[in-house]
Formats: C-alpha cells, sequence, structure tokens
C-alpha cells in the first residue's frame, strides 16, 4: 500500500514510493411480557422524536443475525498480491505478525489476485491469520500519482456509496460477513485544493453509510498529512459520517497506537486504530520471502465463520436464544457440520455456559460442540459483540445496569466503539431502559450508543444471561 509523501511533480521521500509500484495502473425474542409491555409503551411516548443515533456523524450498523464484529490487537503486513495459503503457513508461528491484509476489490486495485478466493479465506483463518480487507475505489481528484479513477467534490457522494454497495457484494462473496471491517484506501492527496477535501470527506462519508446500511464496520486507509488530518478536523461534524476506524500510514519504524501528531488520541481510541509504519520492504520467514510493508493493528478486522461439528449422540436443538428457554428454530444431526460465526454467555449447561452462534443466527451450546474448550470460550474465535459508537462527550462504564453502580474504568469519548455482548433492563436514561454490557464486562445506557433503537432492544444482540 502506498503510503507516498510526494509533491506535485511526482518526486517522494525516504518514507513513500510511487503508487504505481505496488498498486499498477489499470482499473479494474425472548422478552418478559411486562418488561416488553414497559418498552414497547416507551417507545410509543417518544414516538416522532429524532434519534440521536441514527444521525451523522455516528450512524448504526444494521447488523444481520448471523454476524459479530472481530477485532485484531497484534502486527500485521499487507502486500500487493495475497500470498499462497503455502507462504502464509510458513510465516505462520515463525513471523511477528498474525494479520494479514487483502486487496479485495475497488476499479484501481492494480495487483491480480490468483489466491484470493473463499477457499483461500477459509483456510488463512483455520491457520490463525486475521485478515485486514482493503478496497481501493475511486480516488480524490487531487491525488498524488497517476491512478486514472477520480472523483471530485460533485460526485465523490455518489462514488463513495457504490464503492461502499460494491465493496459489501465483494466481501460477501469472498465469505466475510456482517460486523466485518472493510477499509476503503484513500491515496495521499494534495490539502490545499479545498475542494478536494470537501471530496475527500463526502466520499468516506457516503463510503461509511453504505457499509453500515449492509451490516458491515466501515474502515478508511489514509495518509497522516491528508486523509487522516482532515477526518480528524470533521470527527464531530455532523454533515459528515464518522467512519469506525482509521488506518495511518507514517513510515517512521514507530509502531505505536498513540502521540499520533494529526489526530489525538482521544479520536478513534478504543480498537479503531492502525498504523503501517514501515514500507516496501523484504521479510524471509520460514524459508519465505516476501515484500511487505509493516502494520501494527489494533481496529475491526474481518468476521468469517468457522466450521465444527455435532458431538452429541442425540440431535442438537438450535435456539433462537442462548438459553433452553427460547425457541428451537432448527436441529443438527449428530456429526453435523456447523458454521460457527462467533461465541457468547448463556445458560449453563453442563460443564459451560458458552454458546455458539452460527451463520443463521441461532444459538447452540457449546457443550455439543467439537470447539477446543469444553468449559470456556474458545481463543480462535471472537467473542459475540455489535459495537456502536458513543453518541456522547464522555460515556461513563459502571459495573451494573444503572447508574446506583459505581463506574468502572475510563469513560468512552464521544466516536469510540462501544463493542456490546449483550442487553439488559435497568436505570431509565432518557427513552432508553436498555443498558448495554461490553466486552470488558462493564455496563453502558444503551441511550448513548449509535445501535439500531434508542428506546429498545436492537437486534441481533442478545439478551444478558
Amino acid at each position: 500500500m502506498s503510503a507516498m509523501q510526494q509533491n506535485s511533480s511526482g518526486q517522494h521521500n525516504s518514507r513513500g514510493r510511487r503508487l504505481d509500484r505496488r498498486h499498477g495502473t489499470g482499473s479494474r425474542q425472548h422478552i418478559g411480557r411486562g418488561l416488553a409491555a414497559a418498552v414497547g409503551a416507551l417507545a410509543v411516548l417518544v414516538a416522532g422524536l429524532a434519534l440521536p443515533a441514527a444521525a451523522e456523524p455516528e450512524t448504526p450498523v444494521l447488523y444481520t443475525s448471523g454476524s459479530t464484529a472481530t477485532r485484531a490487537n497484534g502486527l500485521g503486513f499487507d502486500t500487493c498480491t495475497a500470498p499462497s495459503l503455502a507462504a502464509l503457513n510458513a510465516w505462520r508461528g515463525t513471523s511477528p505478525y498474525d494479520v494479514v491484509n487483502i486487496y479485495f476489490g475497488g476499479i484501481n486495485r492494480g495487483c491480480a489476485q490468483p489466491n484470493l478466493t473463499p477457499t483461500w479465506v477459509r483456510g488463512a483463518v483455520a491457520a490463525g491469520w486475521k485478515l485486514l480487507p482493503t478496497y481501493f475505489g475511486y480516488q480524490p481528484s487531487c491525488m498524488f500519482g497517476s491512478k486514472p479513477n477520480r472523483y471530485t467534490s460533485d460526485n465523490a457522494t455518489a462514488r463513495g456509496g457504490s464503492d461502499g454497495a460494491d465493496a459489501v457484494a465483494q466481501a460477501k462473496a469472498l465469505g466475510l460477513r456482517s460486523g466485518s471491517g472493510l477499509y476503503a484506501d484513500v491515496e495521499h492527496y494534495d490539502r490545499t485544493d479545498a475542494s478536494c477535501r470537501t471530496a475527500v470527506r463526502k466520499y468516506v462519508a457516503a463510503w461509511t453509510k453504505a457499509l453500515h446500511r449492509s451490516g458491515y464496520l466501515a474502515g478508511v486507509y489514509v495518509h497522516q498529512d491528508s486523509g487522516l488530518r482532515d477526518l480528524s478536523d470533521s470527527y464531530d461534524s455532523s454533515t459528515y459520517a464518522r467512519p469506525d476506524a482509521v488506518w495511518m500510514a507514517r513510515w517512521d519504524g514507530n509502531s505505536s497506537l498513540t502521540g499520533w501528531p494529526t489526530a489525538p488520541d482521544s479520536q478513534w481510541s478504543y480498537y479503531q486504530r492502525a498504523k503501517q509504519y514501515e514500507g516496501d520492504h523484504n521479510e524471509t520467514w520460514g524459508g519465505v520471502t516476501i515484500n511487505i510493508d509493516s502494520d501494527n493493528v489494533r481496529a475491526p478486522v474481518a468476521t468469517v465463520a468457522r466450521n465444527y461439528s455435532v458431538t452429541s449422540s442425540t440431535s442438537l436443538n438450535a435456539r433462537s436464544g442462548p438459553a433452553a428457554s427460547y425457541p428451537v428454530v432448527t436441529t443438527y444431526a449428530p456429526g453435523a457440520t456447523l458454521s460457527v460465526v462467533c461465541q457468547g454467555s448463556g445458560q449453563q449447561v453442563g460443564s459451560t455456559a458458552v454458546w455458539d452462534r452460527l451463520t443463521n443466527g441461532a444459538w447452540v451450546s457449546d457443550r455439543f460442540v467439537s470447539t477446543p474448550s469444553s468449559t470456556g470460550f474458545t481463543s480462535v474465535l471472537p467473542r459475540c459483540a455489535y459495537p456502536g459508537q458513543v453518541t456522547v462527550g464522555m460515556l461513563t462504564a459502571r459495573t451494573g445496569p444503572g447508574t446506583s453502580y459505581p463506574a468502572a474504568g475510563s469513560p468512552l469519548p464521544r466516536g469510540a466503539l462501544a463493542y456490546v455482548t449483550c442487553q439488559k433492563v435497568g436505570t431509565l436514561i432518557r427513552t432508553s431502559r436498555v443498558w448495554n454490557q461490553l466486552r470488558n464486562g462493564t455496563w453502558v445506557s444503551d441511550y448513548y450508543v449509535s445501535n439500531r433503537s434508542s428506546t429498545t432492544w436492537s437486534a441481533p444482540v442478545p439478551r444478558c444471561p
């Protein structure tokens, strides 16, 4: 990926390279009746009011039932063409990396991708890799370099929306599920062009909303001195939808995700940052040499289902929620293959309270599934989580679902991703009694999280046990 630091003549310093070297130039319910009535009545009382969670800059992600967000926290690399599975296997365990970028689409993508198939995606994830999906679509009209497919302020919204829709289609074709983070590549551009700066903001906002409507998290790859600076300046603007994550290019050899010179640490503060800190060099691991850029990734990545089998001697009931009190939606025969998306907490069954969410949205007790652990969570599977951006300046997290519980940990700043695992009724806050339990076990009022509703439950988030 290019982290160009060029002037208008195409010159670049030691931290950059010509764009075409890497990318080429070609185009190419279960809910209690009393609680349901109370929440329903509350919704009626506030009917017609604007829902703050649905407005810019925070727009809700419409997750599908068989989805979850997956996040990475470690070193990664990106290279033009997806390496073979054999190369990835050689690097796995010998290199410091556990995240690999994939250029999965876009009219400006220049590299051939002979390896990038659904089979490759499943194989890479099965080997333990996390995938960082990047879409190289239309570029700003003032972009440094020679890419032919560009947008202006007049058509940036249309281009961002169409690129977002195409990215979702390409992601689905590869098996990247709802909840995945997809990253638009916005290359370095000339910030002296005010109209072009506006175009970038329009494009990224439209990209973000298109992905959110389809259940995907929206990321963007940007240069520290152009895209990151402009998106940081419009972070709280009610004109533009804010992306969920930023991947910043600055080839200074420093992998830190804080202390960035063009965006304060309070922005994109919670599993929402990646940094490309070294570019265009060869590394050899396990006897295999690949030309790469190096990254540090603490951000949403691709969600890919993993296959396991039913271990019970009788048919396994799959239910609409993680407990035996939920209705049965289907059954699976002994030995049947299950496509597991994520794991969550539910009713204790034998030695475990872990339940597995399947690609069809149903839940099965992990006790009867061939995951590695029979007592707790499986490390290679993500926790079921449905992030929404925080909509208030500072959101206090608490030890329980109400204001009577003490504060816990640091408050979440506006725009931070609240990784919601389940919801429960609690103290009434404005129009909602719904509280969200986060991945770290703390609780926040759902009213201040950009989910589907600011009055009631937000599908497909499960109820807390």
